[in-house]
């Protein structure tokens, strides 16, 4: 039994070497049946099965896990005849770099990595999964299915909390929110509170130095809006996507007003993220909304958690409207239809997401599991979300395909800065939008996106 461990760096070389290749790709790569049906392991025995997989990573974390735990070992304890070369990559950028390339020149790995974006870019290298044991026991991959066939299987879950403290919520007099309106109202009450003792209190600490940590508001309220996952990608197909009644025009009024009512404290613009954090830790502000992976920041520079707690962000406008709740697959496990070993690498997605290894490595990261047979629980503070909604609709994220993207980098437009712009001088929000939604129509006529 071998590993080997390809560290990869995308250099001139290699990219000469994989458009070389280009010209000598055969066509029997391609190991597709005619019918379009899916090939499973079951038809043949784990004996039976062999030959030398590539399975392509960028995930640090997945990497360590992988040479600490010996994957390659354990798996061949059931598949004897099938090795595993575990290629990892330096990062996300330098990985959908060599991905592209070698797609053009048939030589994607037998196994690759996908994120919720990048599944309809490779929807024609990718085998159709949905006969998989793995995918029917995963609570989030027919939702990203694309044209009915599963093309991926993600690792893990990640949803977005607003993080809390009970106890500055019991002195001000307030209640966790479940309406948008009354979440307006919770924070102008506890920025009124703290904010007449301490001058530098936030009520809503948003670090808009660096920008990005807008995104739960930004990024994910025009999806939250409309219940749609897929809202990017609808918007790629309109040409006033910014207009009057539209979700995210809605969905941006509604941050506008939130940002520019001072709840935000005196200087949003002058702070970064690791600010406000250490900041609410300190309880120098009463909420901050944040992934779960937020939570580890917080516990490490808080003296005392036992009074943390988390709600969803509340964005309907009444307790009859569903309560949507972003949820996001991530690391999405797909067999490529340049693997001449199809059957062997199903196999290993199989196994993956068996009990022989799954369990261990959802343990070993801070993310949600994905599968439904192997649960894990939440840490308390985030279960506190669970216990306060119990009848939240999961809204499954997707973050825009190459379509929407070809029109965002043509109109420049980032929702993001957008965000942090609101808090500017002379910043007009209805301009705005009416600028943008002219730029999107030329954008897509450009581009001659339908």
């Amino acid at each position: 039994m071998k590993k080997k461990l390809l560290a990869t760096v995308l250099t001139f070389a290699m990219v000469a070497s994989v458009l070389t290749g280009c010209s000598n790709a055969k066509t029997e790569n391609k190991n597709t049946s005619d019918s379009g049906a899916t090939p499973t392991a079951a038809s043949e025995s784990k004996e039976d099965l062999s030959g030398t997989l590539t399975f392509t990573i960028w995930d640090n974390n997945l990497n360590t896990f992988i040479e600490e735990n010996d994957m390659v070992a354990k798996f061949q304890k059931q598949y004897p005849n099938i090795d595993i070369e575990v290629e990892k990559i330096k990062d996300d950028s330098e990985y959908w770099n060599a991905m592209k390339m070698r797609a053009s020149a048939n030589q994607l790995p037998d196994i690759m990595f996908n994120k919720p974006f990048t599944l309809s870019r490779f929807k024609d290298y990718l085998v159709d999964l949905s006969g998989t044991e793995a995918s029917a026991n995963n609570e989030l991959a027919n939702g990203y299915a694309v044209n009915g066939k599963v093309l991926g299987i993600p690792m893990t879950a990640g949803y977005e909390y607003v993080y809390y403290w009970k106890d500055m919520f019991k002195e001000a007099g307030a209640t966790v929110p479940k309406t948008w309106t009354e979440f307006e109202e919770v924070t102008k009450k506890l920025q009124d509170y703290y904010g007449s003792k301490d001058k530098d209190f936030m009520a809503l600490a948003c670090g808009l130095k660096d920008e990005w940590p807008d995104y739960p508001f930004m990024e994910f309220m025009p999806a939250l809006e409309s219940g749609n996952g897929q809202n990017w990608n609808t918007m790629a197909a309109q040409d006033n996507p910014f207009a009057e009644g539209t979700d995210i025009n809605k969905a941006y009024h509604k941050i506008y007003d939130l940002f520019t009512s001072g709840v935000l404290g005196k200087d949003p613009l002058g702070l970064g993220n690791d600010q406000v954090t250490s900041l609410f830790a300190a309880k120098k502000a009463s909420m901050i909304a944040l992934g779960d992976w937020g939570l580890q920041n917080i516990k490490s520079g808080a003296e005392d958690v036992s009074q943390l707690g988390t709600f969803y962000l509340p964005t309907r406008n009444s307790e009859s409207d569903p309560y949507n709740v972003i949820v996001q697959g991530d690391s999405f496990m797909g067999v490529t239809t340049h693997s001449k070993h199809q059957e062997a690498a199903i196999a290993f997605v199989e196994w993956f997401y068996s009990d022989a290894w799954y369990p261990d490595y959802i343990n070993y990261v801070s993310s949600a599991s994905s599968m439904t047979n192997f649960p894990k629980d939440k840490d308390p503070i985030l279960a506190e979300s669970d216990t306060l909604c119990p009848d939240k609709k999961l809204i499954m994220y997707d973050g825009g395909g190459d379509n929407f993207s070809a029109i965002q980098n043509e109109t420049t437009f980032d929702y993001k800065k957008l965000g942090a712009q609101m808090l500017t001088n002379d910043f007009n929000l209805e301009s705005t939008l009416k600028d943008l939604d002219d730029r999107w129509k030329a954008a897509r006529e450009k581009l001659q996106i339908k």
